[in-house]
């Protein structure tokens, strides 16, 4: 959407954005807020390690960047159209696709923590339904 910066993203450079991405702690973090330029500080010092020299708006727009991109393919495809498509869709489904599920098992794993017989009985009810 936006060329902040200028300077093009290599395909090495986007693999090891979504590999820093795709760590929970990170993904955690960014979901939790909305003023994120301290995680992206993160990201991009991460970034660095690798040799990449980006700083944290252009990592921060690239991100968001590869969101929207996502998004626009999933509702695409989730509305039958196999037109659309993207370079890195499967990684990005493995972050982005998941988290209705990922919050999903998070309410499953609070119910490890109750006695048996109350999820038990809680699935009987379900089931019944």
């Amino acid at each position: 959407v936006a060329n902040e910066g200028g300077k093009h993203w290599t395909v090495n450079e986007v693999r090891a954005l979504i590999r820093i991405w795709s760590d929970k702690n990170i993904q955690q973090q960014l979901e939790g807020t909305v003023r994120n330029k301290r995680i992206f500080e993160q990201v991009a010092a991460r970034l660095q390690k690798f040799g990449i020299d980006r700083d944290w708006k252009q990592c921060r727009t690239k991100y968001k960047n590869l969101k929207h991109e996502y998004k626009s393919v999933k509702s695409a495809q989730d509305s039958g159209s196999t037109s659309r498509s993207m370079k890195f869709f499967n990684e990005l489904d493995a972050i982005l696709g998941h988290s209705t599920m990922e919050q999903a098992s998070k309410s499953d794993n609070d119910e490890s923590e109750r006695p048996p017989e109350w999820t038990e009985a809680k699935s009987e009810k379900d089931s019944i339904g």
